[in-house]
């Protein structure tokens, strides 16, 4: 998916809304769990009842592989359900990889290539020869770490070297990677006040914005400072969403839940 044609599909649905869709077993409505695959079930109710008040849904592949093989499947046939049914979403594999090149391509093969998601998130702090194999694929995205929306990002990421936060510096530095165009960045909802010098380095780049909801990151701050003319965000909301409700009406709760978000969005897109 071209960013074109994702910014096509904010504008239609009046949505910048990605979903994700972090499953955690021990959440999960209890009458799923007699299912052959509780996980799939689950993801294919969420994705079934929320799919038209969003543009990407974005699988954090921890809470897959925590579950071995199982798991690996399940992660495989909700990307395949999505990709089939629903080829408008914008799908994201939140993996946060990066290794020296051979190792990154692997991975990026893995994830964009046979999985056939749209996206991968990847850690920058290997350098370029561990992002550019990702930056490799035609029409795929590669959503690098920038400023992340835990407490811990103050460890690193705002340090400053030789008189400018690091997390400046990354953005500054990758730009100047191979096919950089096809890069995109992680900027946490609670760092808003931070997102008018990202936009002053990386004006054009879309945002993943995680931190909406459960973390308390603001949606109206996240948009006054880090919305661009062509929108350039995609908001996440995870647990605030799927874990709405854990009855058998788990997928309605989820998509009042979304329906408010994406309300919110339409009243920002439409002032």
């Amino acid at each position: 998916m071209t960013t074109q044609q994702l910014t096509a599909q904010i504008k239609k649905k009046n949505s910048f809304l990605c979903i994700g869709l972090d499953v955690d077993l021990t959440k999960i409505p209890p009458h799923l769990l007699t299912q052959e695959d509780p996980i799939f079930a689950f993801n294919k109710a969420i994705i079934d009842a929320t799919h038209h008040l969003c543009v990407a849904y974005k699988p954090n592949t921890a809470f897959y592989e925590a579950y071995g093989l199982k798991g690996w499947k399940s992660l495989e046939k909700t990307i395949q359900y999505l990709n089939t049914n629903h080829p408008e979403i914008f799908t994201i594999a939140d993996a946060k990889r990066g290794d020296i090149g051979n190792t990154s391509r692997m991975y990026a093969k893995a994830f964009l290539e046979d999985l056939g998601f749209d996206s991968v998130t990847v850690a920058p702090y290997m350098g370029k020869d561990s992002v550019e194999p990702f930056l490799e694929f035609k029409d795929k995205h590669t959503i690098l770490l920038a400023l992340t929306s835990n407490e811990g990002a103050f460890d690193f990421q705002t340090k400053a070297v030789d008189g400018r936060e690091l997390y400046k510096q990354v953005l500054e530095t990758s730009k100047s990677w191979k096919n950089s165009e096809n890069l995109m960045y992680v900027v946490g909802a609670t760092k808003a006040a931070y997102f008018a010098d990202i936009r002053k380095i990386i004006p054009n780049s879309f945002l993943l914005v995680p931190g909406v909801g459960a973390q308390g990151g603001d949606l109206k701050e996240v948009c006054k400072y880090g919305m661009n003319a062509a929108v350039g965000l995609l908001v996440n909301s995870s647990r605030g969403i799927i874990y709405a409700s854990n009855d058998e009406n788990f997928a309605e709760a989820a998509a009042e839940k979304a329906k408010e978000l994406q309300q919110e969005m339409a009243v920002i897109l439409n002032n």
